[in-house]
Formats: C-alpha cells, structure tokens, sequence
C-alpha cells in the first residue's frame, strides 16, 4: 500500500497537525483516565477503518500497561466483562458521536450515563477527544495513510 498524500510534506500540514497535537495534549491534561481515552480512541478508529491510528493507539495503549485481553474486546465491548462502567460509557459515546452519519446522533440516554460517571470537564474531554480522533481518522483514511510501522513513543 502507498498513501495517496503525504500531507506532512505540504505546507499546511505540518501546522495542522501541531495545532491537533496540542488540543489533544489539552485533553490528556484532563483528569480522564488515559486508559479511557486510549479506549475511545481505539473504538473509533476500529469503526473509522483507521490503520495508521490503531497501530498508534493500541501500541501506546500496551506501552502505558494496557492488557491484551481488553485490547482484543474492545470492537465488542457490550458483550465484555472486562471494562468498567465509567469505560463502558465513554465507548458508548464514543461509538455514537463517531457514527452521527447514521442519523440518530447522540442519544440522550448515552449523555446521561456518561455524565454520571464524569463530571462537566471530563465530558467536555471526552467530546473533545471524540472529535479529535475522528478528524485524525479521517485525515488518514481520506488520504489512505498505512499503518504497521508505529512505535510507542514515537511522537512524544
């Protein structure tokens, strides 16, 4: 496989992507698990067919401790008994904002069990972090960007 555009050999790429670093930087600050976040963006990038960040993610997922057990279930998380239920909502949500396409948008009962179990700055973490990785997923699969050479650490 050969990606179509090397958008970090444009102009504008480099300069977008240090402003995406930098928000994303923002929400890791946040007081929402890495693990969590790590789990959002693995269940989005599975749905968004994102190589280049599945292999980011799950890598940095397994250099910050993560299991392998949950790293396999988490295309399947309903039926997993391995995540808690703060995770199982930021998966829900994840799945819904990431899907919006589909319509329903997200429902009310997916906001409300988030937000039980996360406070007003860690929800707007958590949509920040939705957003962000669907705008990455997008710039790679739009570009089709390869994953499989990722190493944890890589970008700091």
């Amino acid at each position: 496989m050969q990606a179509r555009l090397d958008v970090m050999a444009t102009e504008l790429g480099p300069k977008l992507v240090k402003h995406l670093v930098a928000s994303h930087r923002a929400v890791t600050a946040s007081s929402v698990p890495q693990a969590t976040l790590n789990l959002v963006d693995i269940r989005a990038s599975q749905i968004n067919g994102c190589a280049p960040c599945l292999d980011m993610h799950t890598k940095e997922a397994i250099a910050a401790g993560e299991t392998s057990v949950r790293l396999n279930l988490v295309a399947c998380w309903r039926e997993a008994s391995v995540f808690t239920e703060p995770e199982r909502a930021a998966l829900e949500l994840a799945e819904q904002g990431t899907r919006l396409a589909d319509g329903a948008g997200v429902d009310e009962d997916a906001w409300q069990n988030a937000a039980k179990h996360y406070d007003e700055e860690q929800l707007a973490a958590l949509v920040a972090q939705i957003a962000l990785i669907n705008t990455f997923n997008r710039l790679n699969v739009i570009t089709r960007q390869v994953g499989g050479s990722y190493q944890a650490g890589q970008l700091g």
